[in-house]
């Protein structure tokens, strides 16, 4: 059995941590650690918090090695993704063709680099490379109501047209952003 010294300082952090810190295997670890500093005994300790053996004996020598800071720290690192070895030919592909759902998206990810992925896994290496989703966005048609027909075309001659016919002359500079892009980069 791992001896180890609390003090009532450690004893009152390990409280609050157990139930404040923002990630939850954290709070796991604080958790065993408080129970263990209120005198519990390996068996109850993983047997309440339902950990193996050897993940009590890890927790415990983590605090042994570092204190609370070392049990705060993940070293879970993940898998890295097969994606990441063709990110540049296929930022660089998307740069030139945007694709317009995350569905095309994976089609021509499969193509480039035969990896195939679900949406949910295309969808986080695209932000993982840049890419931003975008709303696409419509723009309406001419309504039917011969009121609003007669509204709009009033906007158009007395609006629009103007502001075009100045744009023309050299005085102001007019932006229209008609085709919608699912993905542009952020940089």
């Amino acid at each position: 059995m791992i001896q180890v010294e609390f003090t009532e300082q450690m004893i009152e952090e390990l409280k609050y941590e157990r139930y404040h810190h923002p990630h939850a295997k954290v709070q796991q670890k604080m958790e065993v650690l408080y129970l263990k500093s209120q005198g519990l005994v390996h068996q109850d300790i993983r047997r309440l918090c339902n950990i193996s053996k050897t993940t009590l004996t890890t927790y415990l020598r983590q605090y042994l090695e570092g204190g609370i800071e070392r049990l705060k720290q993940l070293d879970y690192q993940g898998q890295p993704s097969e994606l990441n070895a063709h990110a540049a030919s296929v930022e660089t592909y998307f740069r030139d063709h945007p694709p317009q759902t995350i569905a095309e998206a994976q089609a021509k990810i499969a193509e480039i680099t035969g990896i195939h992925r679900s949406p949910n896994q295309v969808n986080a290496f695209l932000k993982r490379i840049g890419m931003k989703r975008r709303k696409v966005g419509f723009v309406p048609g001419k309504s039917g109501n011969p009121d609003k027909i007669a509204e709009q075309e009033a906007f158009r001659v007395e609006s629009i047209e103007p502001l075009l016919e100045s744009a023309k002359a050299g005085k102001q500079a007019v932006f229209l952003w008609m085709l919608p892009i699912l993905f542009t980069p952020l940089f």
